[in-house]
């Protein structure tokens, strides 16, 4: 056993921490842009677009994510794409993301009554014009909590990438339990950083939720 003291476990999983920041940030981005491609499929006119962007958001939400990530770290290099554990996390996580980000989306653009295209229309905006002036910004304003909601859940879901091999925070805190086995403290101190970034976002969105209430 390996003699650690409390501030060098605290400060090795603080470290680590920045990984799993970094991944929850890249994952979140690169699912907003796929999500938004994936809305305008799914809001598209066309019927076969529609289902290309139902049958997208049905495959990524109901299957596991662990399973996604297997096939991206290990499927992969069977089609002859080798893959780095950070780039597989990455990808696994933005593919996740997109599908719930565009769902989310999507509801928020059904709940924009009729008439909010019919004025675009009156404007002579046509259909991009009318979505990113008039639609789109509706849409983002009534889904922001859930949107920073989701994001909660998706920080939470970085501790699966650790199975792939990604040096993130569970991975760390396991390889310190191993080497001090004293899990209380280590995975004490894990799901109190894990608390410390998700308890805010969670208050923020209930703030939001309640404030979108109040309208």
């Amino acid at each position: 056993m390996i003699e650690f003291t409390f501030w060098d476990i605290l400060r090795n999983l603080l470290l680590a921490t920045r990984w799993t920041v970094l991944l929850s940030l890249a994952a979140f981005v690169g699912g907003a842009l796929v999500g938004l491609a994936v809305l305008f499929f799914r809001i598209a006119k066309n019927k076969w677009t529609k289902r290309i962007a139902s049958g997208y958001i049905a495959l990524f939400q109901g299957t596991p994510l662990l399973m996604q990530l297997f096939l991206m770290f290990f499927g992969l290099p069977m089609l002859g794409l080798r893959i780095e554990p950070w780039t597989a996390a990455a990808l696994g996580l933005t593919f996740f993301a997109s599908a719930y980000l565009a769902e989310i989306w999507r509801g928020g653009v059904d709940a924009l009554p009729r008439g909010q295209w019919d004025a675009g229309a009156s404007l002579g905006l046509h259909y991009l014009q009318e979505l990113r002036l008039i639609i789109l910004p509706q849409a983002f304003a009534i889904t922001r909590a859930p949107t920073v909601g989701f994001l909660v859940q998706l920080i939470k879901s970085t501790a699966l990438t650790s199975i792939i091999g990604f040096e993130e925070l569970v991975r760390t805190s396991n390889a310190i339990n191993n080497a001090t086995f004293e899990p209380f403290t280590v995975y004490g101190l894990v799901a109190l950083i894990f608390f410390v970034m998700c308890f805010p976002l969670t208050q923020y969105a209930r703030r939001l939720e309640k404030r979108a209430g109040a309208h």
